[in-house]
């Protein structure tokens, strides 16, 4: 009656089954078997998912949970249109133990994998799942069964992904902030908790260590934008020439998830470098063309020649700075640092601030970046400790002995001398 629970959760080993891979199509990326062959209810749901107007990065990631779904299934023996909330369940605790599936052995990143950077006050990535992949893979596979369920009425009978729904009795959003997202009612079960994460921002003088640790003006224009125009990597990278206002200093990105396109002002500073990196390329950008490049000309099959820098580009940027400065420094650090100088002005409202980031909410700006500067906060208890400190150490006012000359001259009433 409860097989389920006899499983040596720690004992198991997912399979090297299966691979996603980029495909040419409406579909930018499949999971497919050990015969290359697209695993037809994923298919079927990624198609779908692309038409709902999914970007090709989220696609990629929903590929990726889904493989590894199929190969907990299979590691478990159990279809998957017959899994239960008991599959899920395990999967969780297997994903909250379990060393992740590594294509190639860590070199260098050994000794600090999950260890505490002393510089930056930052976690380097672990071999361990985060909470944050957990609840990722319960979130795709929910939404997997519900297009199954809901949407095409066939297959399984059940979502595996139970939502936790507490207080049945009550009306939904009853009490509902009008500030804040409308969330769906019920959380899902087996979620773990998420630690409340502050958003670090590079204190000028690590900015200038950093910025002096770059080896081109094309890396200093693209962080010099970044730092002052908090936009992210991925809308950098996307920029092309037409995207440039150089009159207005503006540059356009095309909002992650919305798609929307939206002028940032940028610094000064960030367009001398801009102008400096185009004069390095040799002529002039063609504004149909990416704004960035990669410095070295690679032949890919039609000759040597420049090729537009992508995301692992960059992070090889990030590499090279941080193997000299020992630290672990991301772009998106740039943006919340953008994020919290903005924050802190006074000149600026919270809607100014939100408008920059893209949020949708103000709730969520505000939730991330109304924060006070912990070092700040630092120095003024340790200054409270030390007058503390300095005030116990005082000795305590001598004692005088017999009477005031004035308190007699009230109480008998005499005149003072």
């Amino acid at each position: 009656m409860f097989t389920e629970l006899e499983r040596n959760i720690a004992a198991i080993r997912l399979p090297r089954w299966g691979r996603v891979m980029m495909a040419k199509g409406p579909v930018p990326w499949l999971v497919v078997d050990d015969d290359g062959t697209p695993v037809h209810p994923i298919l079927r749901y990624l198609t779908n998912f692309v038409a709902s107007s999914a970007s090709p990065t989220s696609v990629r990631s929903y590929a990726y949970a889904l493989l590894r779904w199929w190969r907990w299934l299979r590691a478990v023996d159990v279809p998957w249109d017959k899994a239960t909330s008991a599959e899920v369940r395990d999967l969780v605790l297997w994903m909250s133990q379990a060393d992740k599936l590594r294509t190639t052995p860590r070199t260098e990143s050994t000794v600090t994998a999950g260890t505490v950077n002393p510089v930056t006050g930052k976690k380097h990535l672990g071999d361990r799942y985060e909470p944050r992949t957990v609840r990722h893979s319960n979130a795709v596979i929910r939404a997997f069964y519900e297009y199954w369920i809901d949407d095409v009425q066939q297959g399984p009978l059940i979502n595996p992904v139970p939502l936790d729904r507490r207080h049945r009795g009550r009306r939904p959003h009853a009490h509902h902030n009008p500030l804040e997202p409308v969330r769906p009612e019920g959380r899902i079960r087996y979620n773990p908790k998420l630690p409340k994460r502050r958003p670090r921002a590079l204190p000028d003088e690590r900015w200038n260590d950093v910025f002096g640790g770059l080896r081109s003006n094309r890396d200093r224009a693209l962080l010099s934008l970044g730092v002052s125009c908090a936009a992210r990597a991925s809308e950098l990278l996307g920029m092309n020439g037409v995207d440039l206002d150089w009159g207005d200093q503006l540059v356009r990105v095309i909002r992650k998830g919305t798609g929307a396109e939206q002028w940032l002002p940028a610094s000064p500073e960030s367009f001398i470098w801009l102008r400096l990196y185009l004069a390095d390329l040799g002529g002039v950008l063609d504004p149909n063309t990416p704004v960035w490049w990669t410095l070295r000309r690679r032949d890919h099959g039609n000759g040597l020649r420049h090729h537009p820098m992508s995301y692992e580009a960059l992070r090889a940027v990030w590499r090279r700075v941080n193997a000299l400065l020992g630290t672990n420094w991301t772009m998106h650090d740039l943006r919340h640092t953008a994020s919290l100088r903005m924050a802190r002005d006074e000149s600026l409202s919270m809607q100014d601030v939100q408008v920059i980031l893209g949020h949708a909410h103000l709730a969520t700006t505000a939730d991330i970046y109304t924060v006070e500067d912990e070092a700040q906060v630092i120095r003024r208890v340790q200054q409270h400790l030390t007058e503390r400190e300095s005030h116990a150490r005082q000795p305590p006012p001598p004692l005088t002995t017999g009477y005031n000359t004035d308190d007699w001259n009230v109480l008998f009433g005499r005149e003072p001398q």
